[in-house]
């Protein structure tokens, strides 16, 4: 007979204040209020950071409710797998499976890449994303990276200032890979025209053209870049509906409930054909730790969010050189 080891649950919530206002389709943030759950069993510990999803109503009031309704299994010894059935996804489950890995990491002395059964971690080349603005403001924006080799681009679903945004950025860095997240802002008619500008640019992805729900109106449309699902794809569940309309899936741990259905979305993609991608809802350093493991995973990486806090946790990821560095001294240390 198996004894579980009973645990101990705490959480805190936070709120990471921005270091200025960011801006993207429909919204404008100022500060990124999270949870930070830790689970121990007495002699280690583990840590899970996680911000919801705010476009699902999925905020620290909610993540709170759904934690603390299921604390006792949870302290009574819960595993990964169980916690999947035991909470949806979401930020709740996001920040107590990566307190999960961690803790196991801590228990084992077993790195959590090794666990996870990803190549021993590199860095990363990041996007650094530029919020939605005025275009000579998000071109100056895009020199001011000086060290980004690839961007991000917030678009609004305005048409016309989308496109002049795109031609300063491209202008004002004619070098870098640029991507751009239209953040469901526009419709299946706008596409002809917005994909000439964005290829007359030399942009490398659109993200997230159309509304979830609106998948169906890609069916037939021939877009000579690719197109990334972000919020047409949330689960593990959503990934098979994806082939034939989006060419990446781009995964965020806050989304599908933490890495280990985030591991599984990567995998299921590659079976299908899909690229990947890792993507943030801003967060610390602590919550880009799980989201770098998985990056050893994917085609593209946007693990910037950090860079957008007043201050960052310490020890925090690293960036140098347009790549990104999460040590396990950040998240995922097999021993304190």
């Amino acid at each position: 007979m198996t004894v579980r080891t009973r645990l101990s649950l705490d959480y805190v919530v936070e709120s990471l204040p921005l270091a200025k206002p960011f801006r993207i389709s429909g919204h404008v943030f100022t500060e990124t209020p999270v949870v930070v759950a830790t689970i121990s069993d007495g002699d280690h510990a583990g840590r899970g950071e996680a911000s919801g999803v705010y476009y699902l109503g999925d905020d620290v009031a909610a993540m709170r409710v759904a934690i603390d309704g299921v604390r006792d299994a949870i302290e009574a010894g819960v595993t990964r797998e169980q916690l999947l059935q035991l909470l949806p996804a979401g930020g709740a489950r996001n920040a107590i499976d990566c307190a999960l890995w961690e803790l196991e990491a801590r228990r084992s002395g077993t790195p959590v890449w090794e666990s996870a059964g990803v190549p021993q971690p590199c860095p990363l080349r990041t996007t650094f994303t530029l919020g939605a603005d005025d275009p000579e403001v998000m071109a100056e924006g895009a020199r001011s990276y000086a060290q980004a080799l690839a961007l991000k681009l917030k678009l609004t679903g305005d048409l016309d200032i989308d496109i002049a945004r795109v031609q300063a950025v491209r202008a004002a860095r004619p070098e870098c890979w640029i991507g751009v997240d239209a953040n469901q802002g526009f419709a299946i008619g706008d596409l002809d025209t917005l994909v000439a500008a964005l290829v007359a640019a030399n942009v490398q992805l659109l993200e997230q053209p159309l509304a979830r729900g609106r998948e169906a109106d890609l069916d037939g449309y021939q877009c000579p870049i690719p197109l990334a699902a972000d919020e047409s794809a949330l689960t593990l569940g959503d990934v098979e509906g994806l082939v034939g309309r989006f060419n990446v899936v781009n995964i965020k741990l806050d989304k599908c409930g933490g890495l280990t259905e985030g591991l599984a979305i990567a995998r299921r993609a590659r079976e299908l054909g899909l690229g990947v991608m890792v993507g943030n809802m801003v967060g610390s350093s602590l919550a880009m730790g799980p989201a770098f493991v998985l990056g050893q995973l994917c085609d593209i990486v946007d693990l910037d969010g950090p860079i957008f806090l007043a201050t960052d946790r310490i020890p925090s990821i690293r960036y140098e050189h347009g790549n990104a560095w999460c040590g396990e001294d950040v998240w995922g240390r097999t021993a304190l």
